[in-house]
């Protein structure tokens, strides 16, 4: 199994339109990241983790034939916007499975009505198969069971979700022991680790740290990164040694 991770900031991405952050005007690769997402390859199959308003420029820098189905993590526009540029793919393989909480799929159905539409249907727009997740209610995907990790974002619920050795959890600020139970022991864990100073709604780098040390994986990578966090380069150098900061187009085989 391959993870790629497609992009690995925060909402609005780095460098952020008109700052001067230092950051920001970075000329490093690692420090330019596009809206967390990551493509899981296997076999034959791709499926990604969320979908935002990167996808086109994420699957043109890392093309694939096809894709399989899209797991959505929760309805926020930096990890849902892209859902539109599903169209290629649609027009090669018909309707495009999506993976998500009925609170997520009710708001996609709001924002984007034309892709959900069954009668009166604009020629061009893609369509989707729904499949909704429970928590606590493990599903297959061709040859692997995938179980949802239920998170708090802030007072928002979100799904994490864990594919054999692999866990991906973005937007996370708090988690109860039933579902790190879940992951405990992980080959390689995705986490956010958005800045330094603590935020309502997601881990800090503090707080990352603390909760890898907890689920104790054997490797960590850190993403939904802001320019906050610091220069790439400068934050890598400081963490344990099992844990990496992730970066765009870093891939992964587990």
């Amino acid at each position: 199994m391959t993870i790629t991770f497609l992009g690995t900031g925060t909402s609005q991405g780095i460098p952020i339109i008109g700052s001067k952050h230092p950051v920001c005007l970075s000329e490093n690769q690692k420090d330019k990241r596009l809206r967390v997402s990551v493509l899981i390859s296997w076999d034959d199959y791709n499926y990604v983790i969320d979908c935002g308003p990167d996808f086109r420029q994420q699957m043109l820098a890392n093309p694939i034939d096809k894709l399989d189905g899209i797991l959505f993590t929760h309805e926020h526009s930096d990890h849902t916007a892209g859902l539109d540029d599903i169209r290629p793919f649609f027009f090669r393989q018909g309707d495009i499975p999506i993976y998500a909480h009925k609170r997520v799929v009710d708001s996609l159905k709001q924002r984007f009505e034309y892709i959900f539409k069954t009668k009166d249907r604009y020629p061009g727009a893609p369509a989707v198969q729904i499949h909704e997740v429970k928590n606590n209610e493990p599903f297959i995907l061709e040859n692997k069971t995938i179980v949802p990790v239920n998170v708090m974002h802030n007072k928002l619920q979100v799904f994490g979700y864990k594919i054999q050795d692999f866990v991906y959890l973005t937007d996370v600020k708090t988690i109860v022991d039933e579902e790190i139970e879940k992951i405990k022991g992980a080959k390689v864990l995705v986490v956010n680790a958005l800045r330094l100073d603590p935020h309502i709604s997601h881990f800090n780098l503090e707080e990352a740290l603390a909760f890898i040390a907890k689920v104790k994986p054997e490797k960590a990578y850190l993403t939904h990164i802001s320019h906050l966090l610091g220069f790439h380069e400068e934050v890598e150098k400081n963490l344990p040694e099992n844990v990496y900061l992730a970066y765009d187009n870093l891939s992964i085989t587990i």
